[in-house]
């Protein structure tokens, strides 16, 4: 007997209601979402900007796509030291940046980049992901309507590079200095002029004597920039032991993610903020090796004590008067301070002795 096709309207009708529906819940599965991201740097401060270009790579790849962030660095927006707003007004959805350029829009930001004499790079993540430190920080964050990642690290950064050389706290008075944060305050009571100027212009200021002295970061990011062949005295550092950049996620369009894009893209921050870390850490190494031996007028200073005696004394003032009437800020500082006292000990018995008893002759 020949088979006849089934050609039943209402059966036919189900199968199609039910192809359709598993083509619309694929394709629901495969919608993409795409962010926008400002960072304060310029297109080539490496590996400041490609802490937030492998994030949005490393987004991309681990949802498949699904997950697309647009990287505008400040040559595009035009407006470094506005990213803040930008991201809290909604006009982009994440930040990359330096959390200690907002104390002047909350005094409460300024800890957690890093504050002078405090913790080393180790010590501050072991901090933020095991002491406090992360649930403070979006403490702080949340009444500007975004949440806060760490974003990267410098590790100790280097003091700076000035035109000439400090004996001792007269010859700081009146000296014009770029060196933004906490330690900026510190500088500013000693009697340096002090000024925070964007990345691309540092060098243009210290050639024609906008400024005498400026800091950066260290030999990673300073070699490129030029800044020994007008200032050649190279000092240690103090005021930035361990300089963490932040992502900066605006709420509103965190909370629109799918509950997995939102895992992704921490996944991807925390995974890029390690990256740099230790990016940075090798390119400082190399770059050093690079400038002792093809830039022989380096001098390689230590300020003298008396100078860091005054320094301290500054900063443990400074760190009392503008804790005062600041609750959070002084629970954030308090925080830092109880961590340290835990966390230095096996620091010095850990890394500081294996180095002392190990330093080549």
């Amino acid at each position: 007997m020949e088979n006849k096709p089934n050609t039943n309207p209402l059966k036919i009708f189900f199968i199609f209601l039910f192809c359709f529906g598993l083509i619309t819940v694929g394709l629901a599965k495969e919608k993409v979402y795409k962010l926008k991201l400002a960072t304060t740097w310029g297109s080539s401060a490496t590996p400041l900007i490609d802490a937030a270009k492998n994030m949005a790579k490393y987004a991309n790849e681990l949802s498949n796509g699904r997950l697309i962030i647009r990287v505008d660095s400040s040559n595009k927006h035009k407006s470094p030291f506005g990213v803040f707003d930008m991201v809290k007004a909604g006009k982009y959805d994440i930040a990359h940046s330096t959390s200690y350029f907002w104390k002047g829009k909350d005094i409460n930001t300024l800890p957690f980049t890093t504050m002078p004499f405090g913790l080393t790079a180790p010590e501050q993540y072991a901090w933020f992901y095991h002491g406090g430190g992360f649930e403070l920080m979006q403490k702080v964050y949340k009444k500007h309507g975004m949440l806060s990642f760490p974003g990267g690290n410098t590790g100790v950064q280097m003091g700076g590079w000035f035109k000439n050389e400090i004996k001792s706290t007269e010859d700081l008075k009146g000296l014009k200095m770029r060196i933004p944060g906490f330690a900026g305050e510190i500088m500013s009571k000693l009697g340096v002029l002090v000024t925070n100027i964007a990345p691309g212009e540092l060098y243009t200021s210290l050639e024609r004597g906008t400024i005498d002295a400026l800091e950066w970061v260290g030999p990673s990011m300073d070699i490129s920039m030029g800044f020994h062949k007008i200032a050649p005295y190279y000092y240690t550092g103090w005021h930035e032991p361990a300089a963490e950049t932040q992502f900066l996620v605006n709420i509103k369009k965190f909370k629109k993610l799918p509950k997995d894009l939102r895992h992704i893209l921490v996944i991807s921050m925390k995974t890029a903020a390690y990256d740099m870390y230790i990016q940075n850490y090798h390119m400082s190494a190399m770059a050093w090796d690079k400038m002792q031996k093809e830039i022989p007028n380096i001098k390689v200073k230590s300020l003298p004590k008396t100078v860091m005696t005054s320094l301290k004394k500054v900063n443990d003032e400074l760190l009392e008067e503008i804790s005062k009437d600041q609750p959070l800020l002084k629970e954030v500082l308090d925080s830092q301070n109880a961590y340290l006292k835990k966390v230095r000990k096996w620091t010095l018995m850990s890394d500081y002795l294996y180095l002392k008893d190990n330093l080549s002759e």
